[in-house]
């Protein structure tokens, strides 16, 4: 150890909102006539950073790599951006080590071109942290070539193949890595495939809580509105009595949808990462998010201290669930609509605005009435006409326009209970349907319908005279608003799509005008 002063950088990371971002470690070393190591923590660190001055003495101590006595100075940059959790601790403790003069400082060493990561114990042994995607991406993006963390965090990271991830279990061998150059750790091992909740399987594993649409018996027009919320990326929204079948056919949207591309796997992954969930593995399944109405905005949108990303987060890349529409609170509901055309989500806090992703597809469902029972063969409706009309206005018309799909599901028969589905109206055949109706669409402008812009949509629907003369009919009875008019073309072209037809005709935007009639007028 030497007597003067030094100053060392080390790369850290720490989780904001889906995401990592960069840290660089700071430290200086000031030898002292004392008998004691103060240490001096600046750049907003939190609590838990805070508090582990004397877990990083002990574990320096520990491993003989105590700086003595005086002064080592933390600060950690970017300074005004407050720091979150265990994160920092391994990074930390290089840097106290380096500046102590134990370890080269080089910035041409492996110090300078490694993102450590990992929670130190009083004995200096590495426990797992979340975040070793996140923090991979965050590396890449920052030109940084390894990553150096537990064995459980840097498997994590493995799964990004832009960056060299090894494995340490103890902070003497990171140490004895940094000596030799980058020499003596073993690249991590990337932790099997994960389903939709990170459980083990294959890569085509289970969808999380999604189900064959084979399971709805009955109910063959909501099954092809599925179908055309599947080929387009339409939200959707299906009102009926209880036990129609909503919530089941919710679930078998994921199994219509194609399985997602690596970039979205990884893209999913990272997301989940970056909340702390460790997943295990790659997702091999679309996620299916379904949170209870009680959810508050926070739990939905996202947000909190520190930010935290909402369920709308975790379902990117695959379909969000809201049951009992009408039941949750509106200011909720009501943040939805940037997101569902965005695909992201903004979040301002105090000097900063958090922006995370948030591409998924909604399906919604509620009662027609607060009995359940209005319109139902067997069973009488008991709600006012005032009461129906309050229960429904809790769903606003900003909102309402947003959503593609509005479905009526009748209570259905025993017969139709029975009935075994056609080949043509199995699961399987619907998948190829999808899939061919999504290969068209993509082929034609690189993105589902429901992502056409104007322009787009004017070449892959344009409107003959035939079709302007329904639109017209339609607007003067219903004074629809330019989004509702853009909506029903989207739907058209997909309906279109389904069929195999090159054009839009106006058997297409009828079917599309009859499933948006339903709740006719709340939006």
């Amino acid at each position: 150890m030497r007597s003067t002063s030094r100053t060392a950088r080390v790369h850290g990371a720490t989780l904001v909102g889906a995401e990592a971002e960069l840290v660089v470690v700071e430290a200086r070393f000031e030898p002292e006539d004392s008998k004691r190591t103060d240490v001096v923590f600046s750049g907003l660190p939190d609590a838990v950073i805070r508090e582990g001055r004397g877990r990083l003495l002990a574990a320096l101590a520990e491993n003989r790599l105590a700086p003595g006595p005086g002064r080592l100075v933390i600060n950690l940059v970017p300074a005004g951006v407050r720091k979150h959790g265990e994160l920092l601790d391994l990074p930390l403790a290089l840097g106290a080590v380096a500046a102590a003069g134990y370890v080269n400082p080089s910035a041409s060493g492996p110090l300078a071109g490694t993102l450590f990561l990992g929670e130190v114990g009083i004995d200096g042994r590495l426990h797992e942290v979340p975040g070793g995607l996140a923090c991979a991406v965050r590396a890449r993006a920052a030109g940084l070539t390894d990553l150096v963390g537990p064995p459980a965090t840097a498997g994590e990271a493995s799964l990004l193949r832009d960056v060299r991830a090894w494995s340490a279990t103890s902070l003497g061998d990171v140490v004895a890595w940094v000596a030799r150059g980058g020499e003596g750790l073993t690249a991590a091992t990337p932790p099997t495939e994960g389903g939709e909740d990170g459980g083990a399987g294959p890569l085509a594993a289970r969808a999380g809580s999604a189900i064959s649409l084979d399971a709805v018996r009955g109910q063959e027009a909501a099954k092809d509105a599925l179908c055309c919320a599947a080929a387009g990326g339409h939200a959707a929204l299906f009102v009926g009595p209880p036990g129609t079948g909503k919530s089941l056919l919710a679930r078998a949207l994921v199994g219509l949808l194609p399985p997602p591309t690596v970039d979205e796997r990884l893209e999913a992954t990272r997301v989940r990462s970056a909340c702390g969930r460790r997943p295990a593995g790659l997702l091999a399944a679309r996620p299916f998010r379904a949170p209870h109405a009680s959810t508050s905005h926070a739990g939905l949108v996202g947000g909190g201290s520190p930010p935290l990303p909402g369920e709308i987060t975790l379902a990117h890349t695959g379909v969000l669930f809201l049951d009992e529409l009408p039941e949750w609170r509106r200011d909720v509901l009501e943040a939805l609509r940037q997101p569902l055309e965005e695909g992201s989500v903004t979040i301002a806090r105090a000097g900063r605005q958090l922006s995370m992703p948030a591409r998924f597809q909604l399906v919604g469902a509620m009662n027609p009435c607060p009995c359940g029972y209005r319109g139902h063969p067997r069973r009488p409706c008991t709600c006012s006409p005032f009461e129906i009309r309050r229960y429904r206005r809790r769903l606003s018309g900003p909102l309402l326009d947003r959503i593609d799909l509005r479905v009526d599901l009748p209570a259905p028969e025993v017969a139709a209970l029975a009935r075994a589905p056609t080949p043509e109206g199995t699961a399987a055949a619907a998948r190829e349907r999808v899939a061919a109706a999504r290969e068209r669409a993509l082929s034609r402008g690189g993105v589902l319908n429901v992502e056409l812009d104007a322009a787009g949509l004017d070449a892959a629907a344009p409107l003959d005279a035939a079709l302007k003369r329904l639109l017209e009919r339609l607007h003067a009875r219903r004074d629809l608003s330019a989004r509702a008019v853009q909506s029903l073309r989207r739907v058209a072209r997909t309906l279109a799509d389904l069929d195999g037809d090159e054009r839009v005709g106006e058997p297409h935007l009828a079917r599309a005008i009859a499933l948006r009639a339903s709740l006719d007028g709340g939006g």
